[in-house]
């Protein structure tokens, strides 16, 4: 049995990510975060070229973050994801967004994704070498 797949990227907090009072704004965790899930995509045997030429995409289906602590302008921060659960048809992965400087937990997310063929917009199953590779990941049903 492999581990699961896990990743760790680093931003730094810029002026387009924040508000006038130079916190970050929402939208820039999750951009911080859809870089993350990219590249772990990545490992995954999902690299934005083989999703082109297949045309199977992993889509978020449903995102759900908790905002614990600001992050500011100037900020170096670390972005941790990892594959969490998998089910039939879709797969979880979680993200924890630090702070390094002061070890301070700034963002937790998880994220439901599908995969999808398109242009037809077709669900397809997750790959059965994935049951395989992570059976402990393996969940009928979503996770509580």
């Amino acid at each position: 049995m492999t581990p699961a797949p896990s990743l760790e990227t680093s931003e730094e907090v810029m002026f387009f990510d924040t508000d006038a009072g130079a916190v970050v704004h929402n939208i820039a965790y999750l951009r911080f975060i859809e870089t993350c899930r990219t590249r772990l995509a990545a490992s995954l045997g999902m690299d934005l070229r083989s999703m082109m030429a297949s045309q199977h995409f992993a889509v978020v289906v449903r995102t759900e973050i908790d905002y614990r602590r600001p992050a500011l302008l100037g900020d170096l921060l670390s972005i941790r994801g990892w594959l969490d659960s998998l089910e039939r048809a879709r797969f979880w992965c979680r993200f924890e967004i630090t702070r390094p400087a002061d070890n301070a937990l700034l963002v937790t997310c998880r994220q439901a994704l599908a995969l999808v063929e398109m242009p037809k917009a077709k669900p397809l199953r997750l790959p059965a070498a994935w049951r395989t590779q992570w059976p402990d990941l393996f969940r009928p049903t979503a996770p509580p």
